[in-house]
């Protein structure tokens, strides 16, 4: 707790701090050393738990409104820094499984680490959050079906006697077909089973009962995962968490066990650091510092790169990047399962949680120089001036669009929950709009609707221009991200000095500072939600 403040004062991951705390209590340090094999207990609990609350939270939906990104980059990403990782473990004399698991332990960034930066940002709800998010979510599945396959792989790359491609291939097969069972039968029977007891032990009132029956179905269908059909843990509590997801009280139970989570989560994390000597940063610090290349600089790089190729704009290319410039929990989880089967050296786990602490702490720095680099580059690179304006067919209207759009429209950015209600108002009203949207599935699928559309970010001014906001009545701006409101709202006022301004914000300081720059109408979703249902309130007991 003490490390942990410390960490969060100096503006870094509380996380950094409960590492370090692992490593003061470790068997590498003089003085106190505590029960390593507790620790590992209550690791597996952490783990359990960790798992259970990234499947509660997992949403197929919001994957889906990301998948040309997310999808592809993040396995292209996860692949690349695998060769990376693995290859240089090779280099340094690894067997050929110590080698594969090192590497994708490198290439999977922490989802913990990230929603945190994201949310003390403010750019969690934003596209380039939802991309990042998306992106994670895709690493995590994967990491799932790594955990899963890793043993047989690791016991055939670890050259035992006898084993062939033929024993791989049927030892693969065998974990298949059990996981398979496994998740045939949380669809089929889990899926209607544990929402119903969930709802059983609600009708009683009990809150700890609640939270008790949430905790016991994690923690049960982990251990029946593991004991039944010889699946890992982290894979039946993730289907834990999927399947209790399907409830109607899912909100509830991620909230009433978000404490517990969160405890295990540090012990955890502590149980981590005690794995970490020291002495690796000082008998091997190349070695470290060429793990921390991979993942804050090859990793980020290839990312960037992936995103640029698929035709998102250059801050979206920089804002995933900064987003996977660390590791964290699978890194941990995935190492600690290669050592548990003996194919890793006792330096790997060292210098695995050597990364994680740099990465995570250098983290919130590199997301602090996007803006910066981002202006650097466009000031002094004309390849990324061209990356930035380049021949895009989603980037501005057709030429057939009517007239109507065109003049008198309003300009609506952002289509997500508040801009798709917006534009539902408009329609219904018979009022011309164009839309403006970073994500080019929404684009794509507002054209084939028949409405207007463009894709890109509308703080840049070339957005807007296509969006023909010179001639527009009014700009709607439908996105929670407060700095590029303010940059829209300067950019619309110079290409149209009478337009009209609505935006929206999230709390009574930010309303006013926008209010402020923008002299536009400012939506505060709180007091407007309140005043609206006062309004109602009000309508309905005078009728009474």
């Amino acid at each position: 707790m003490l490390l942990g403040f410390v960490a969060a004062r100096a503006k870094l991951p509380a996380l950094v701090g409960y590492l370090v705390a692992g490593v003061l209590i470790g068997p590498y340090t003089p003085g106190f050393v505590a029960d390593t094999a507790l620790a590992s207990q209550l690791a597996e609990i952490g783990v359990m738990l960790l798992m259970f609350g990234v499947g509660l939270h997992f949403s197929l939906g919001d994957l889906m409104a990301v998948r040309k990104v997310a999808v592809p980059g993040a396995v292209v990403q996860m692949a690349a820094a695998t060769a990376m990782g693995g290859g240089m473990a090779l280099w340094w004399g690894w067997s050929p499984a110590a080698a594969l698991v090192f590497g994708i332990s490198l290439s999977v960034a922490s989802t913990v680490v990230l929603l945190r930066a994201l949310e003390n940002l403010g750019i969690l709800e934003t596209f380039n959050g939802r991309i990042a998010v998306g992106w994670l979510v895709v690493e995590d599945l994967a990491m799932v079906l790594v955990l899963v396959l890793l043993p047989p792989v690791a016991e055939a790359l670890g050259g035992t006697a006898g084993t062939s491609a033929q024993d791989l291939w049927r030892s693969i097969g065998k974990t298949l077909v059990q996981v398979s069972l496994f998740v045939a039968l949380m669809l089929i029977v889990g899926r209607r089973l544990f929402p119903w007891l969930l709802w059983q032990v609600q009708k009683v009132g009990s809150r700890e009962l609640f939270t008790l029956c949430v905790v016991a179905a994690a923690v049960s269908i982990a251990w029946g995962a593991t004991k039944i059909f010889g699946v890992s843990f982290a894979l039946g509590a993730f289907f834990a968490g999927m399947v209790l997801r399907e409830s109607q009280f899912s909100h509830r139970a991620a909230e009433e066990t978000l404490p517990l989570r969160d405890a295990f989560a540090v012990l955890f994390f502590v149980s981590v650091g005690m794995l970490f000597n020291p002495v690796v940063l000082v008998e091997q610090p190349l070695r470290v510092m060429a793990v921390v290349a991979i993942i804050v600089l090859g990793k980020s790089v290839a990312a960037a790169l992936l995103v640029l190729l698929l035709r998102y704009p250059l801050n979206t290319a920089l804002a995933v990047s900064a987003s996977l410039a660390q590791i964290g929990e699978f890194s941990f989880i995935l190492v600690g399962l290669g050592a548990a089967l003996k194919v890793m050296p006792p330096e790997a786990q060292s210098l695995v949680v050597a990364g994680a602490l740099i990465s995570i702490a250098v983290n919130p720095f590199v997301f602090k120089a996007i803006g910066p680099l981002q202006r650097w580059l466009l000031e002094r690179s004309q390849l990324a001036r061209d990356l930035n304006a380049r021949d895009d067919p989603l980037a501005e209207l057709p030429m057939t669009t009517e007239e109507k759009y065109l003049a008198r429209q309003v300009v609506l950015v952002g289509y997500g929950r508040v801009g798709r209600h917006v534009a539902m108002a408009l329609r219904d009203a018979g009022v011309p709009f164009v839309v403006a949207d970073q994500n080019r599935e929404v684009v794509e699928r507002l054209r084939a609707e028949g409405v207007p559309a463009v894709v890109g970010d509308a703080a840049q001014p070339e957005v807007l221009v296509q969006a023909h906001v010179a001639r527009a009545a009014m700009l709607v701006v439908a996105t929670p991200d407060t700095l590029g409101v303010r940059q829209m709202a300067r950019n619309a006022r110079l290409l149209n000095a009478n337009i009209e301004i609505v935006v929206r914000s999230h709390n009574e300081a930010e309303a006013a500072l926008l209010e402020k720059e923008v002299a536009g109408k400012v939506f505060i979703g709180e007091r407007e939600l309140a005043r609206a249902m006062t309004d109602h309130v009000m309508a309905r007991c005078t009728q009474v």
